[in-house]
């Protein structure tokens, strides 16, 4: 009867976690005060006013991925969001399998280089068959340094880097720490050195309103500063 109980509990227990009612990081991030969201076409359309007006501070937008996609409610969510007072920013999501001055040709042409908007996001991080045969260092940094040396060119800011603590340790290391860290780490708090984050995305889980897309949940994310430290970052 005790195990049966015990099953039970635990199966209630992941299901709240599941659901994003509990989230234990959100204890831990509840201490800094700049919030924010990332959202993509799979959150639909979004009411960015009400999305906007929940204690948030800045959204990151999914804009283009590899060398010709384009995420089909980009410049939707890019004018929306743009008419609040959130801080806005996009970003793409690296592919192994084009060439980093390509994939930058796709940024440039399609996230504007708004004054007061945040530099672009570089993602990093593995997907489909690369979870199983990730690029070797060499592969990756070829694709990485070209399309970040060019973005901050045209943007005339430094790209920020989203990335696991995994890979940013078998990849990264302490060779890209001039480029703002956006660090994703759902399950505990980033295990780094102090200030060694700029953004932590502490919760995929989350639901709020403004938006319906086949995505209920939203990720949730705060930034290590002040806002006026978040502004300082921006373009121009």
């Amino acid at each position: 009867m005790v195990a049966g109980a015990l099953v039970v509990a635990l199966g209630v227990l992941a299901a709240l976690v599941w659901t994003g009612v509990l989230w234990p990081n959100r204890i831990t991030a509840a201490k800094f005060d700049v919030r924010g969201v990332d959202v993509s076409a799979y959150q639909g359309e979004i009411d960015w006013p009400v999305l906007a007006d929940q204690d948030l501070d800045f959204a990151f937008i999914k804009a283009t991925e590899g060398s010709n996609h384009v995420d089909e409610r980009f410049a939707a969510s890019w004018a929306g969001a743009r008419e609040t007072d959130l801080l806005v920013g996009a970003y793409h999501f690296l592919s192994f399998e084009s060439p980093g001055e390509d994939q930058a040709g796709n940024v440039v042409e399609n996230v504007p280089a708004d004054p007061g908007t945040l530099p672009p996001v570089v993602d990093v991080e593995y997907y489909g068959p690369f979870m199983d045969d990730p690029p070797s260092v060499d592969e990756l940094r070829g694709i990485l340094d070209p399309l970040l040396a060019d973005l901050e060119e045209h943007y005339g800011a430094a790209p920020i880097i989203y990335t696991t603590q995994q890979l940013r340790e078998a990849y990264l290391g302490d060779d890209y720490d001039r480029y703002p860290l956006w660090i994703r780490s759902v399950a505990s708090s980033p295990d780094l050195p102090k200030r060694a984050w700029d953004f932590w995305q502490y919760s995929d889980r989350d639901v709020l309103d403004g938006y319906v897309g086949e995505e209920e949940h939203i990720d949730m994310n705060v930034f290590d500063g002040t806002l006026d430290d978040l502004r300082a970052m921006t373009i121009g």
